[in-house]
């Protein structure tokens, strides 16, 4: 019975949270359609303006870029104006700025775009999940949580097939269309997510009781009220450049090292698909359709991971994950120069055992820290993973020339390997715990 309920965490999935769910994750989707939207559009788009390779680089990684801007700003803005009204900021700025690249003519104002679309990809991510999170049953905060690493590969995946197909029919322009064609998926995120409510555990942050107890009311019903909330109202004022100082160093330090270790092989490879898969022997059409298949082994892989999640537990799921995918990096350096099948063998082995570390990039950051600061370590988290990934990114088509395919695959092995070493020594275990007592420091 509800009346017997302690916790509205531990009341069954409902429709609301179905469509919050989707509202949250739709932006996972918009931000893997944009940013790997570039894999597919920079080689037409930089032989149509005549980029050179410094611009190529620059505009592969210029979204990263923004996404550490959004990421520093973003977590603060949730904070500070709360989670709905940033919550569409996001779409507003995705849907702007893909118009607007449609009538791009130079490099300087491709980068200026992309950097754009960059700030809000980092702004998305601690409205959304914190959003999210902060309504969701305990049972479901992996698994939901999960999904926007999901979603965020259909979307990489629907970007390939839709760039693809619009540069085979849409004539000698047709990476305008590609580029401009997110603004079709942010403006349906922007109606989707109209009459969202404000998350109550970040009004009771505010001492804005009566509001949080008719947000409680409205989504679980009148018999519901703050005391089926475990979510104390709190004097503390806590800003992100306080999180040491909080006691939460150890924590975020943990965070923004995996994140940045599971991430910067992956943004680096997506970037240059085409170009990394043509340098091991993958060539012409079957560059495009490995890209594809291996897009759908990452969304397979994160599944798997979402599934495993409560039964694994995170500390178990991401070391494994590490290992893993390690090994995968490490056989591609290994074999470069074996036969396709072998190497889409590998590249599939790789984007199946990352899922689970890519899942705990959504999940870690949301449990470890309590409301006052979710969103802002959220954000700070993916910054932080950001200077990595854009630094790789700019680094893969010098390295690809200069070193070789083999060493670059190694490279990747490394970081992925640090990952599964600080992630050994660090990770926690959260799994069994409410969202009060993971972000709680014992």
């Amino acid at each position: 019975m509800k009346n017997k309920v302690h916790s509205i965490e531990d009341l069954p999935w409902n429709r609301f949270h179905r469509l919050l769910t989707w509202r949250s994750a739709g932006g996972s989707f918009v931000d893997g359609y944009v940013l790997s939207l570039i894999g597919v559009a920079l080689m037409p788009t930089s032989a149509a303006l005549g980029f050179d390779s410094f611009w190529e680089g620059m505009i592969a990684a210029s979204a990263l870029m923004g996404i550490f801007i959004g990421g520093l700003f973003g977590g603060w803005l949730t904070n500070q104006f709360g989670r709905r009204a940033i919550y569409y900021v996001g779409p507003v700025l995705f849907t702007l700025a893909s118009l607007a690249q449609y009538w791009v003519q130079d490099a300087q104002t491709l980068f200026f775009l992309r950097l754009i679309i960059g700030v809000a990809v980092g702004i998305e991510y601690p409205v959304s999940t914190s959003m999210l999170v902060e309504f969701l049953p305990k049972k479901e905060r992996g698994p939901k949580l999960g999904w926007f690493v999901i979603v965020w590969f259909i979307g990489a995946a629907a970007a390939y097939v839709v760039g693809e197909l619009i540069l085979r029919t849409g004539g000698q322009d047709a990476w305008r269309l590609v580029l401009a064609s997110a603004a079709v998926f942010s403006f349906m995120l922007l109606l989707l997510r109209i009459g969202t409510p404000e998350s109550a555990r970040w009004l009771i942050t505010k001492g804005r009781l009566r509001e949080a107890e008719q947000v409680v009311k409205s989504v679980y019903g009148n018999e519901f009220s703050l005391d089926h909330l475990p979510e104390e109202p709190r004097q503390l004022k806590i800003s992100v450049w306080s999180l040491i100082r909080a006691g939460y160093g150890r924590r975020m330090l943990f965070v923004s090292i995996f994140w940045t270790c599971c991430i910067v092989p992956i943004f680096a490879v997506y970037a240059f698909a085409p170009k990394v898969l043509q340098a091991l022997n993958i060539k012409d059409d079957w560059a495009s359709i490995g890209s594809v298949t291996i897009t759908a082994l990452f969304v397979v892989g994160c599944m798997v991971a979402t599934r495993v999640i409560n039964s694994l537990g995170r500390r178990n799921l991401l070391i494994g994950s590490f290992f893993f995918s390690g090994i995968a990096l490490f056989g591609l350096g290994l074999f470069h120069d074996a036969p396709p099948s072998i190497i889409l063998a590998l590249f599939g082995a790789y984007a199946v055992f990352i899922g689970g570390a890519q899942v705990l990039t959504m999940v870690y950051p949301n449990e470890l820290f309590p409301t006052e600061i979710r969103a802002q370590a959220m954000g700070l988290g993916t910054s932080i993973s950001r200077i990595g990934a854009a630094a790789g990114t700019y680094v893969v088509p010098v390295a690809l020339v200069d070193y070789g395919i083999a060493n670059t695959m190694y490279a990747a092995a490394a970081i992925t390997i640090f990952g599964l070493i600080v992630s050994w020594m660090m990770a926690p275990e959260t799994r069994s715990l409410s969202l009060q007592q993971a972000a709680a420091l014992n």
